[in-house]
């Protein structure tokens, strides 16, 4: 028979810190502590204070995992930022470890009844996968001189693709969690536009005039005016990435019924067009008007459609034709973007030509990450190295071939292509067909913008990109009884009739 306690002889509360041994494993943790930080310094010191929020991270990544794809969309925003004000450690593949320990927080949920992979079973990963694998043989390649920049190129351009898709497949299938996902990306891109406001009317503070002065002040210092990046890449993305979330949120914005989410997603999708204005890319003009013509066309709506193509006849009138705003500094360079004659278009068209006669006899390509500045210091003496790549495409067409090229081109158009037949013919809730109307639009002027810029394969857009591919191809998760016929189905019916 147990003895029972008597609760009047036991110690509690503030009694324990009397006894020496409360402060035994304190003073070891302290002295352990002292040591971590004396080796390892202040990245150390932090490392240890970050510590109990990680443990605490994990316990909610694990047992929610959609944590894991929102953590990926805040990753993309800041990642780069950070490393203009601190050198973290494994903070470069931030990305993929989230990733992976969201498919393993699966994997353990899902442990003792089977995890059902069938919401993932779709084309679009297909294509991804199809995308990745081209990839990987690429390794065969024998243009490749470095298999380090290989596998860092393979992660983003084609990993982040199959495995952002297949994690927004199994995780994002409420409404609650898309708006959620919405939200996230709002709320990052006010803060993005807030932050390129500050460098606009104070200036940059020292970590980011370091940054400039490293060599970043040739292209972000235009005759003394600062071309705005906020805390991401760099100009160029923070201009394309706020234009894409000004087309997708404007949009989003005109089909809710809910007052707070109409007011939310119209005051992002404004700061996100001012976002792109002061960021100086010129290129990035053309999300807009690639997006809301898509958007005209998906609304099948003669009146809507004739009164968007006539603004934005406008809109290309005043920025082709006229000099309105000229002494604008912004509007000034947007308008370069209208002129077939201008310097940098040459440049970048004289950089064509050349690509073209090296990659004549290379079909597969220079090698996967081997082309552009980004590699001129770890292979200074190769072609492509000393070549730029500022567009999307080219840079496709220089590390993966004509080959590669293609195989990207069809993918992406299948995706847009199926994605605006869906939204035109099988869905019906009118606020679903909007949401996806206004995904569909963002990509399709991404994709034309990359063709002056290299942002659709970069962070936060695309992350964003790669979560709306998932979400456009399977709407059937937010209307279920929405009818999707296989691709086959419908190209045998139209050529019936």
């Amino acid at each position: 028979m147990l003895k029972e306690e008597n609760p009047f002889e036991s110690k509690s509360g503030s009694v324990k810190l009397g006894s020496p041994m409360f402060y035994i494993p304190f003073f070891i943790v302290c002295l352990v502590a002292a040591m971590i930080i004396v080796k390892g310094g202040l990245v150390a010191g932090m490392g240890l204070i970050v510590l109990p929020f990680l443990f605490f991270y994990l316990n909610l990544l694990f047992r929610k995992p959609v944590v894991g794809i929102f953590t990926v969309a805040i990753l993309g925003y800041l990642i780069l930022g950070v490393l203009r004000y601190a050198e973290v450690p494994m903070i470069g593949t931030s990305i993929d470890s989230i990733l992976v320990l969201t498919l393993l927080a699966l994997f353990f949920q899902n442990f003792h009844k089977g995890m059902d992979w069938s919401p993932a079973k779709k084309d679009v990963t297909l294509l991804a996968a199809i995308w990745l694998g081209y990839g990987v043989l690429s390794a065969a390649n024998p243009e490749i001189r470095n298999y380090s920049v290989w596998l860092s190129s393979l992660r983003t351009v084609s990993a982040y693709m199959l495995f952002v898709i297949v994690v927004t497949l199994l995780l994002i299938n409420t409404n609650k969690r898309f708006y959620t996902f919405l939200y996230i990306w709002g709320i990052f891109s006010i803060l993005a536009t807030l932050k390129g406001m500050y460098q606009v009317f104070f200036g940059v503070d020292a970590w980011e005039k370091a940054w400039l002065d490293s060599g970043a002040y040739t292209t972000h210092l235009i005759f003394g005016k600062l071309r705005v990046f906020s805390f991401m890449s760099d100009a160029g993305q923070f201009g394309a990435n706020q234009a894409y979330t000004g087309v997708v949120f404007l949009i989003l914005s005109v089909g809710q019924k809910d007052t707070f989410k109409r007011i939310f997603f119209l005051i992002v999708g404004l700061l996100g067009i001012y976002g792109m204005f002061i960021s100086g890319t010129r290129g990035a003009i053309s999300v807009p008007l690639a997006g809301f013509v898509l958007y005209f066309i998906l609304k099948k709506n003669k009146a809507v459609m004739i009164s968007g193509f006539i603004f934005l006849a406008v809109v290309f009138v005043f920025f082709k034709y006229t000099t309105i705003g000229q002494d604008n500094q912004q509007i000034r360079r947007m308008r370069t973007a209208f002129d077939p004659n201008d310097a940098s278009l040459q440049t970048r068209l004289a950089n064509q030509r050349t690509l073209s006669v090296y990659l004549s006899t290379r079909p597969f390509g220079g090698g996967l990450g081997h082309a552009g500045k980004k590699v001129k210091k770890i292979l200074p003496n190769t072609v492509l190295a000393n070549i730029a790549t500022d567009s999307w495409y080219v840079m496709i067409w220089a590390e993966q071939g004509v080959v590669g090229l293609v195989l990207h081109l069809i993918i992406l158009f299948y995706i847009i292509i199926k994605a605006s037949y869906l939204i035109m013919y099988r869905i019906r809730d009118p606020i679903l067909k909007n949401n996806m109307s206004a995904l569909a639009a963002g990509m399709l002027g991404i994709m034309v913008a990359s063709y002056g810029n290299a942002v659709l394969g970069q962070v936060p857009t695309s992350i964003m990109i790669y979560v709306s591919m998932a979400l456009m191809l399977d709407p059937m998760r937010f209307e279920p009884d929405v009818k999707i016929p296989e691709l086959p189905a419908v190209l045998t019916e139209a050529g019936g009739k």
